[in-house]
């Protein structure tokens, strides 16, 4: 009782995506969110050297 339809069916194969062209504006807006993720992804780690409070420190008044 064996079928030639059983078991997990492949998935059709999607059409290639043609490239495209790209203008100056294009080219300058991808450089400028590529420049943005690095800056950020240096600021987080600059900030998780420093700690959970930032470096600044809790003040406590020592009475309870």
């Amino acid at each position: 009782m064996s079928s030639k339809a059983g078991g997990k069916q492949k998935p059709l194969k999607q059409p290639r995506k043609d490239k495209v062209e790209l203008d100056e504006v294009d080219k300058q807006n991808q450089q400028k969110k590529k420049d943005d993720e690095k800056a950020l992804k240096e600021l987080r780690a600059k900030a998780s050297q420093k700690g959970a409070f930032g470096g600044t420190g809790l003040k406590k008044s020592g009475k309870k």
